[in-house]
Parts: C-alpha cells; sequence; structure tokens
C-alpha cells in the first residue's frame, strides 16, 4: 500500500479512540470553542464574517476563526495548529449530520491525526520559516480526514479523499498583517476544500494514492517528505495527545521566554529592578520574534519578544486580550522593551522541535537570574487542570458573549461528545447566544 492508502485503511477501519484520548479530546473541544467565540470578537473576525460564502456546510468559516484567535492549540513536532482547524469544522460538520457523540470524537481525532503527520512528514518546524505554512498546507487533508469519517466513507474512498485534498494544498498566503488580510479567508477556504475532496470522493472521484511515495512535493515544494513519520505508529499514540494549549493569546514562538520572565519575577525579583534581560531563541524563530510592535497591528503584537516580556513584567492582563491591538504602548511597556536583547543561540536546537525553547538571562543590581525554559504551562509536559482550563476559557468568552453565554457554552461543551444531537445542541448555542452570526 502507498503512504496514504495506509493512513486511510486506519482512519476507515482500525481507529480506536481510547479513553485517555476520548478525554483529552474534551478538553481541546471544549479549549477551541473558547478560540472560536474569541476569535468571532477580533476586527479580522468580524471581517471574515462579514463575507458570506455559498455553500450547503460552511466548515471554513468557524475554523479561521478559532485559528486567527491564536489561543488555540498547537503541535510543537509538527509546527501545525490542527485543534483551530479541525475540532470547529467537524462540530459544524457533526450538527449538520446529527452525528452521535462517538462519530465526533472519531472525526476530530481523525482529523488531528492526519493533519499533524503531514506536518511531521513535510518537516512543519523547518519549511515554515521557509514561507511554507504548515497549517495551512495540511488544512484539506485533516479536514478530509474528518469528513470521511462522518460521511461513513470506507478505506478506498478516504485514501482518495486524502490524495485529492493533498493535490489542494498551498504552501503559504505571504506577508500581510492588515486587519483585512486575506490570511484568515484562505485558511478557510483550505478547510473548505478539505470537505470538497471528500464529497467528491463520495461521489466516485479517484486521485494519485502515490502523491506522498513519488517526487510530487519535491518537485513542486523541494520537501521529501518523511513517510516514517507519516505512516509509522498508526494506534500507538495519537496526535492528539501530544497537542499543547495555549497559556494566554500570543505566538507559541514567544510562550518560552515570557514564562521564564514570570518565573523569575515569581522568585521575587521586581521589575524595576531590572536592568536588561537577554533572550536567546534557536535561530529559525529569532527574525520572526526580534521586532518591535506597530499599532493597529495585530500580528506585530503576537509575535513580538520583546513586547511579550514586556506586558508579563508591566501589564499581566495584557496577555488576556484577545485583539491585542492596544491603540499605544504605555510608556512603562515601551521603556521595558528597550531592555530587551533578543539573540539566537544554535544550542538551542537540541531540544527543538519537540520543545520551543529559550534561555533567558535578567539582570539586576544584585546580578543575574538565568532560565532554561523547555516546557510552558498548557505542554503535555506540564499539563493545565481542568480548573484552569475553564478559568482560560472564561477569561476569553466572557469579553466576547458575556457571563451568561460563557456559562451555558461551558456547559453544552461539557457534553458535545456525549450523546447524539449535543454538537447541534452546541452550535445552535453558539448562534443564539449571539456569540458569532449564522454563517453555517
Amino acid at each position: 500500500m502507498t503512504a496514504i492508502e495506509t493512513l486511510a485503511t486506519f482512519l476507515a477501519e482500525d481507529l480506536r479512540v481510547p479513553a485517555t484520548t476520548r478525554a483529552n479530546a474534551q478538553r481541546h473541544l471544549t479549549d477551541t470553542v473558547g478560540a472560536w467565540v474569541a476569535g468571532a470578537a477580533t476586527q479580522e473576525g468580524r471581517a471574515l464574517l462579514a463575507f458570506r460564502t455559498d455553500g450547503e456546510i460552511d466548515v471554513g468559516t468557524p475554523s479561521a476563526l478559532a485559528r486567527l484567535s491564536e489561543i488555540d492549540n498547537i503541535h510543537l513536532a509538527s509546527a501545525t495548529t490542527p485543534g483551530g482547524i479541525i475540532i470547529p469544522a467537524a462540530l459544524t460538520l457533526a450538527a449538520a449530520r446529527g452525528a452521535d457523540g462517538a462519530a465526533l470524537t472519531g472525526a476530530i481525532v481523525a482529523g488531528i491525526e492526519a493533519m499533524v503527520r503531514l506536518g511531521l512528514a513535510i518537516d512543519g518546524p523547518q519549511v515554515i520559516y521557509r514561507g511554507i505554512w504548515p497549517t495551512y498546507f495540511a488544512a484539506p487533508f485533516g479536514i478530509a480526514a474528518v469528513a470521511a469519517r462522518l460521511l461513513s466513507l470506507d478505506a478506498k474512498q478516504t485514501g482518495h479523499a486524502l490524495a485529492l485534498a493533498l493535490t489542494f494544498a498551498a504552501p503559504g498566503v505571504g506577508h500581510h498583517n492588515a486587519a483585512t488580510t486575506s490570511r484568515w479567508f484562505a485558511i478557510a477556504q483550505a478547510a473548505r476544500n478539505g470537505l470538497v475532496a471528500a464529497r467528491a470522493a463520495q461521489a466516485g472521484f479517484t486521485s494519485d494514492l502515490s502523491l506522498l511515495d513519488g517526487g510530487f512535493l519535491h518537485g513542486i515544494f523541494g520537501i521529501t517528505p518523511n513517510l516514517d513519520a507519516f505512516s509509522q505508529g498508526l494506534g500507538e499514540r495519537f496526535a492528539l495527545d501530544e497537542a499543547s494549549f495555549k497559556p494566554w493569546c500570543a505566538a507559541r514562538q514567544t510562550m518560552a521566554a515570557t514564562q521564564a520572565l514570570k518565573e523569575i519575577l515569581a522568585d521575587g525579583v521586581s521589575p524595576v529592578q531590572i536592568r536588561s534581560v537577554e533572550v536567546a531563541v534557536p535561530p529559525p524563530y529569532l527574525k520572526m520574534t526580534n521586532h518591535g510592535v506597530v499599532s493597529g497591528d495585530r500580528a506585530s503584537h503576537l509575535t513580538s519578544l520583546p513586547y511579550h516580556l514586556a506586558i508579563a513584567a508591566c501589564d499581566p492582563d495584557a496577555e488576556f486580550d484577545f485583539a491585542q491591538t492596544p491603540p499605544s504602548v504605555p510608556e512603562p511597556v515601551r521603556a521595558f522593551m528597550a531592555k530587551v536583547t533578543v539573540i539566537a543561540d544554535a544550542a538551542l536546537l537540541a531540544h527543538y522541535p519537540a520543545a520551543w525553547p529559550a534561555r533567558l538571562v535578567v539582570r539586576t543590581a544584585d546580578g543575574a537570574h538565568e532560565c532554561l525554559m523547555l516546557n510552558v504551562p498548557g505542554d503535555p509536559a506540564r499539563p493545565l487542570s481542568d480548573a484552569e482550563l475553564g478559568l482560560k476559557f472564561r477569561r476569553f468568552v466572557a469579553g466576547a458573549a458575556g457571563g451568561e453565554a460563557t456559562e451555558s457554552l461551558l456547559a453544552d461543551c461539557a457534553f458535545a461528545l456525549e450523546t447524539t444531537g449535543a454538537a447541534a445542541q452546541l452550535v445552535a448555542r453558539i448562534i443564539r447566544d449571539r456569540c458569532i452570526p449564522r454563517q453555517f
């Protein structure tokens, strides 16, 4: 069998979700619904919602809203953010089809598995800094796996759905940080393409099942796929169990250094005592994180290491602002940013990409305080408790939907994987409580 056929057979015939993975699916579902609702309240989210698409079911808009929130989950080793893409689309399609909880769970696990394995196969943590966005590249593939499960496609049809979805893969969307950026429209369309691929396979269309085994990716993208990462160990472990939750709103590349500073401050160092901060990061993401911020440019705030260190020291609540577009930078924050130097350290590559580390050296009059941070709260090595995830949900959703709607949503999330019709009830709640306009 080809690599795609091997994965398709597993997803269609051999997928068995263990209890621990099912429990993790519930936790990630709740967290992603929070991201979905928060994303809808951003300027980019409102622009996306104003654009209406034709079609029976729009799986793309919910996925894009969750992804743009920057509080959705992330799989570090593949550099994909699968939950934000897979879970809203799976909920939307399951709600439309009246799927039961077991079917929805299987679709979520299958979609995340497919998306992450493709991200691993293309070496997402390296190609992302070549301009290939792994989440965008793998989104049609992951959604095709979701739809194949919920449409009850057999292994052969699933293989053709995955192969066709892979032909829809595109490398990236360029660099454009305006509130009207087509970045989120593009990721929504990528998700829609995954559903189209599955429906085409259901209708009898076929595709090239040897796309990964031959020279397709190398010839077009300069990528030689790692077929072992793509298809080995199926069923022995699940990608969903390896995904990290984000503890606050920022690019994940900034979080290890920020957490290191938080822990140094918690040990008794006062921000006013700090004379300088030196941050070492792996070379691949130095350029992405080593810059200032531009008023009105959300992306610059999300990715700036000096900015996130400064707000951690001077204005910790700002980390939970999903809008991340303050009209101006307060003077204490700007002054702290000026103390920060970011450098590349190749030695940190020993930990990358299983971890996205940082080394922090904080200097005060009393001396230097150094911290190597490998894992942040929310990583599998430092899991968040259910209470902490609930607090995160309330912090982000209440600002977008109000307190009463937040509690209702949280309650519905808890049952979304339990019974037939629960997904439809949750999606209806999202619409009814005016968290997002009706778009699908």
